[in-house]
C-alpha cells in the first residue's frame, strides 16, 4: 500500500480522501496491507483513516482489548472527528465494540467482519510457535478459504513478529484478553446501525458467531460471503466493498432527511 503514514502526536495513521470519516481497525496480525483494496475503493467517497494500532508497543499491563480501546479513544479525540463509520476486522472489531459501547454519540455506523467479542478459535496457548516457519504458514493459511491468499509476504509478516520473544508474549496476552473480554451481556446497548459481513467458511470466528451477533445487536444486518474465510476484505474485496458501499449509502448523513433514519 503506497499511502503516506502520517505522524501526529504519538499517533501513526493513514488518512486519505474526503467525506464522512471511515475508520478502519485491523486485527491481531493485521497490517495496512489488509485494507489496501478497501482503501483504494472508499477513498473516493469517504475520508478513510487507519490508525496503526500499537499491538506490540504497549506495556504488558496495557496489552489488552481495553488498553487498545483506550488508545483508539485518544486517537479519535486527537483527530477531533465525529459521525464516524467504524469498521473492525477480527480483534479490531472487538476493539471497535468496546470503544462504541462508551462513545455511541460519535459513531454513525459500525461494521464488523470476523470480529471477536463473543467467541473465537484463538491462537491461544499453542500459538505462536516460534521458529517453525511451516507451522506459522499453515496457521496463517487457515485464516482464508483459499490458502493462496496467505502469500509469502503475509506469512513473513507473521513469522517476523512472533520470533521476537516480547512480541510473542504480547500476542498471547492479546489473544487471551479477547477470549476473556466477552461482550455478550452488553451488545444490546448498541443502538446504531451495524453491518455484519462474514465469510461463510470462517474457522476462527465461525458462522455461529455472526448469527449470535445478529441476534443480540438490535439494529444489525447480516451479509454472508461464500467461499470466504476470516478476512473478507482481503480475500473477496470486490464483494466486500459492494456490500459495505450499499450499507454506507443507506446511512449517509444527508439521507437521514430522505426517510432512512431509524
Amino acid at each position: 500500500m503506497k499511502y503516506e503514514i502520517k505522524h501526529s502526536g504519538k499517533f501513526k495513521y493513514v488518512d486519505e480522501g474526503q467525506g464522512e470519516p471511515l475508520v478502519l481497525l485491523h486485527g491481531l496480525f493485521g497490517a495496512l496491507s489488509n485494507f489496501k483494496d478497501l482503501m483504494d475503493y472508499f477513498k473516493n467517497t469517504h475520508r478513510v483513516i487507519i490508525p496503526l494500532l500499537p499491538l506490540y508497543d504497549l506495556t504488558l499491563i496495557e496489552t489488552s482489548v481495553s488498553g487498545l480501546s483506550r488508545y483508539v479513544t485518544k486517537f479519535i479525540e486527537h483527530l477531533k472527528i465525529k459521525d464516524i463509520h467504524l469498521l473492525g476486522n477480527s480483534l479490531g472489531g472487538h476493539i471497535g465494540l468496546v470503544y462504541t459501547l462508551k462513545h455511541q454519540e460519535l459513531i454513525k455506523t459500525l461494521t464488523l467482519t470476523g470480529s471477536s467479542g463473543l467467541f473465537e478459535n484463538g491462537m491461544g496457548e499453542s500459538y505462536p510457535k516460534r521458529g517453525d516457519y511451516n507451522y506459522v504458514q499453515k496457521k496463517t493459511e487457515l485464516t482464508f478459504y483459499d490458502p493462496k491468499v496467505a502469500t509469502k509476504e503475509v506469512v513473513d509478516e507473521v513469522f517476523s513478529a512472533i520470533n521476537n520473544r516480547l512480541i510473542a508474549l504480547k500476542i498471547i496476552a492479546l489473544a487471551r484478553s479477547a477470549i476473556r473480554h466477552n461482550l455478550g451481556d452488553e451488545l444490546q446497548q448498541i443502538k446504531m446501525p451495524v453491518c455484519l459481513i462474514w465469510g461463510r467458511n470462517d474457522t476462527i470466528t465461525p458462522p455461529i458467531v455472526a448469527e449470535e451477533f445478529h441476534k443480540i445487536l438490535p439494529n444489525s444486518e447480516l451479509h454472508w460471503i461464500d467461499k470466504c474465510g476470516h478476512a473478507p476484505m482481503m480475500e473477496v474485496p470486490d464483494e466486500f466493498n459492494a456490500i459495505l458501499s450499499g450499507f454506507l449509502a443507506k446511512h449517509k448523513i444527508e439521507n437521514y432527511h430522505k426517510g432512512y433514519a431509524l
